[in-house]
């Protein structure tokens, strides 16, 4: 076996330190109290005490946190579904309260805009209105909102099968391919309403969805005329003609005017297109036939708005 090794020997002069070993001076305990908890980051918010947190597994009690007067600040899809979204505007919000159709969530009104809108529906309505300042719609309404001190958060319509609505209405239907423009696709809702139109088809994709700019546009016509979305248009064609419905497509290069081709012993069926493209081939090759307005050559076409506008009005004159 080796030998034991020996520790090494000390120096001489050094003596054998005493006692326990120095600890770093502590910090004061105010130092201690301001620290911010592990894992917090940026400074404390205007909402928390300045004081030190409480330690793990303990409940402090203590005052409730002060809340502002008023109804808590709304947010988009409060209350609601993902799909909820805000009308604004008196006329817009009336409809909506009427349409028993309407899944509604809140009203928010100012005291001026509740006996405006209490005073145009004449009657009581479900929703229990809160009442806020003018300023605070700039909070969940975009900057050029025109809502008259009113907004109605609701959740979108459900949806609506074509041949439920020609059953219920003996109006024209419009179709729209591929009108995108929200503003565009209230105004012709707007026009649809005004000439009794049984529904205005739409498709899934190329479409928009419920909006507050949408329903504006449409002044209230969003909760009137029904809104049919197909996922092909071509097929949705081919069933209103299978339901009786003559479907004339409107394209500047037609032959006859809408005037010389309207029928008057069968329902019809309109169809635009968007203003940079017209109808789509498929869609022409669809209808029973093409039509035009007749406009003077100073202009090449209408907004889209108003040919549905000028369309509906040749369709049910003198019907």
């Amino acid at each position: 076996m080796g030998e034991m090794q020996r520790p090494p020997k000390r120096p001489p002069g050094r003596a054998r330190p005493q006692g326990p070993a120095p600890q770093a001076p502590r910090r004061p305990r105010f130092e201690e109290a301001a620290e911010a908890p592990r894992g917090r980051r940026g400074p404390p918010s205007r909402f928390q005490e300045a004081e030190a947190p409480p330690p793990r597994g303990r409940r402090v009690a203590g005052p409730a946190p002060m809340e502002a007067e008023g109804p808590a600040p709304p947010r988009p899809g409060a209350g609601a579904g993902s799909g909820a979204f805000w009308l604004y505007g008196e006329h817009t919000v009336a409809s909506a309260i009427r349409n028993p159709r309407r899944k509604t969530r809140r009203l928010l009104v100012t005291e001026d805009a509740e006996k405006s809108l209490r005073a145009a529906l004449n009657r009581p309505w479900r929703l229990p209105p809160e009442r806020i300042e003018r300023q605070r719609f700039g909070t969940f309404l975009t900057e050029d909102a025109v809502h008259q001190g009113v907004a109605l958060l609701v959740e979108p319509l459900e949806p609506v099968a074509l041949e439920d609505a020609i059953a219920a209405s003996d109006g024209p239907v419009l179709l729209l391919d591929q009108v995108t423009d929200p503003r565009n696709v209230g105004a012709i809702l707007r026009s649809a309403a005004a000439f009794g139109a049984a529904c205005v088809v739409l498709q899934d994709r190329h479409a928009p969805p419920e909006t507050g700019a949408l329903a504006r546009a449409a002044s209230g016509a969003l909760d009137i005329v029904p809104v049919v979305r197909e996922v092909n248009l071509s097929r949705a064609i081919a069933s209103l003609q299978k339901s009786g419905f003559w479907v004339m497509g409107l394209t500047g290069d037609a032959t006859r005017t809408l005037a010389e081709a309207r029928p008057r012993d069968r329902r019809v069926a309109l169809v635009l297109g968007a203003e940079d493209t017209g109808l789509r081939r498929l869609q022409r090759e669809t209808c029973d036939e093409l039509v035009r307005l007749p406009i003077t050559p100073a202009m090449e076409s209408l907004n889209v708005a108003a040919a549905a506008a000028v369309a509906l009005y040749e369709v049910i004159r003198d019907a």
